[in-house]
């Protein structure tokens, strides 16, 4: 049949397909909101909800499913979804699991934006919350009540890195018969394996949620999270909620984290043994009040760590610092401001090294006791060199912290 040059019809509906068996190191990328059906038979017996066949665009594309099924390898799950972002993940398992009446318990040291969740919407929705004692279980025990649904867990706490004794949390939830869910952005699947924390297939959280902005993306241009778990049920309740509020990614940021998932592994120790290098410096300066590292003896949950992730356990690229209460949080901002290898910015798990510095008792219930007076400076070491990063550190300090 014979077209008109001025008629594309022929190019949409172009027969041409390519030859199957291409193979490359990295997976294709297929973006799609329509998915096509050869017939209305196979439109209707079509099931998205167990990845065994395609329907929409937003209930996930080969490429989706890729990196959900990667994702549960890397955490030792079964069932994966895919958001917009790590806060995305938290705020989907809440509202998949909460309802009016219900209430959820969090660590006070938990993310800052979970709690603005929970005071805000949460409430809104008649869902109440409390804030529990992460470094005392009997704390968490105590605040269960009736009306408790769902328990946060994050290990180690926001910005001041305390980690807490997660096995006996586990064991909590589960003599209560409690979903527990882990913010798991720091531990990446790396530090330890949230769904068997004792290695014997025995322990392990009811939910992982993870900010793939951070490790997974590693390039610190990439906003999304997942949910994984292992239950089946439970992982559906999630997956409906997922796909009633909308919740889709886009084929190039899923084709970001596919890329950069492969050096996970190397990226998070390189970046843990420059923070560990950086920490260790700090340890000794003057103005350093107290040092919030995991893997530093002395440090809040320092034995916790250590049996969880191994005398030699990986620990991530991030720290904080409780600068001297002596110095002025002008002073502090002056030394933030100053540093040139450091880009002051949110987030961490990039190339780029990262500082910020925390009004933390705006932040917490009261100033825990584990913690020293001061300013609280948090750092995120990229890929640069611990040399150079500490070269840096040191001409800020002089300049602005005298000892």
């Amino acid at each position: 049949m014979a077209h008109d040059h001025h008629d594309t019809t022929h190019l949409i509906h172009h027969p041409y397909q390519p030859p199957a068996g291409f193979e490359s190191p990295q997976p294709g990328v297929f973006k799609a909101s329509t998915v096509y059906f050869p017939n209305v038979a196979a439109m209707r017996q079509r099931e998205w909800k167990d990845k065994s066949a395609y329907t929409y665009g937003l209930h996930g594309t080969p490429t989706s499913y890729l990196l959900e099924e990667r994702l549960c390898a890397l955490e030792g799950a079964q069932q994966c979804v895919l958001v917009p972002s790590g806060l995305a993940a938290l705020a989907t398992v809440a509202l998949s699991l909460l309802k009016t009446g219900d209430e959820v318990l969090m660590p006070d040291n938990a993310y800052g934006p979970n709690k603005a969740l929970a005071e805000g919407e949460l409430r809104q929705y008649g869902i109440t919350h409390q804030y529990y004692d992460p470094m005392n279980p009997a704390d968490l025990a105590a605040r269960i009540s009736e009306r408790t649904r769902l328990v946060w867990l994050e290990a180690p706490g926001s910005v001041t890195m305390e980690f807490p004794d997660l096995v006996e949390q586990v064991r909590i939830c589960q003599a209560h018969s409690l979903t527990c869910a882990l913010d798991n952005t720091w531990g990446a699947g790396l530090a330890f394996q949230p769904f068997d924390l004792l290695g014997d297939g025995q322990l392990g959280v009811d939910i992982s949620a993870h900010a793939l902005t951070k490790y997974p993306s590693g390039g610190g241009d990439v906003l999304m999270g997942s949910i994984t778990t292992r239950d089946s049920a439970l992982h559906l309740k999630i997956k409906l909620c997922h796909m009633r509020l909308g919740m889709g990614v886009g084929a190039n940021d899923v084709e970001a984290v596919l890329r950069a998932l492969p050096s996970i592994g190397l990226r998070y120790a390189a970046q843990d043994r420059t923070a560990r290098a950086l920490a260790l410096w700090w340890q000794s300066q003057p103005q350093c009040a107290q040092l919030l590292h995991p893997a530093f003896a002395g440090a809040p949950g320092h034995a916790q760590w250590q049996a969880l992730c191994g005398v030699h356990g990986a620990s991530a690229g991030l720290f904080s610092v409780m600068i001297h209460a002596r110095y002025t949080q002008e002073q502090v901002d002056a030394f933030c401001d100053d540093l040139k290898l450091f880009r002051l910015g949110y987030s961490w798990g990039g190339p780029v090294s990262l500082v910020m510095p925390y009004a933390l008792s705006s932040m917490r219930s009261s100033w825990p006791a584990h913690l020293e007076r001061g300013t609280l400076v948090r750092f995120s070491t990229g890929l640069e060199s611990a040399e150079a990063l500490l070269h840096d550190l040191a001409q800020s300090l002089n300049q602005n912290l005298p000892a």
